[in-house]
C-alpha cells in the first residue's frame, strides 16, 4: 500500500499474546507489521472521514514569560483567538 500523504511514527502497547498475533499474521501474509496494524485501524475506523484539522500549536519550552505555567491556558486561549481571526 502506497500512501500519498505525510505519515507519523507512533507506538503502541500490547499485551504479549496480541503483539505474537500480529506478528504471526504479519509473516504469514508477508507483509510488515506495521502493514496489518494499518489496514486494522482503516478497517476499524472505517468510514474514511479525514481527521479535523489540528489548528493548534503550542509554544517552545524554554524561553518566555515567567508566568507561562501559571497562564498556559490563556496563552493557548490567546494563540487560538489569533488562528481564528486570521483565517
Amino acid at each position: 500500500m502506497q500512501y500519498v500523504c505525510t505519515v507519523q511514527r507512533t507506538s503502541v502497547i500490547l499485551p504479549d499474546d496480541l503483539a505474537a498475533r500480529l506478528r504471526y499474521a504479519s509473516k504469514q501474509r508477508g507483509v510488515s507489521v506495521a502493514e496489518v496494524v494499518r489496514e486494522a485501524v482503516e478497517r476499524h475506523l472505517g468510514d474514511g472521514q479525514p481527521a479535523p484539522p489540528q489548528r493548534l500549536s503550542f509554544f517552545a519550552l524554554g524561553e518566555g514569560p515567567v508566568d507561562g505555567s501559571e497562564r498556559a491556558d490563556d496563552y493557548v486561549r490567546d494563540s487560538i483567538v489569533r488562528r481564528l481571526a486570521s483565517g
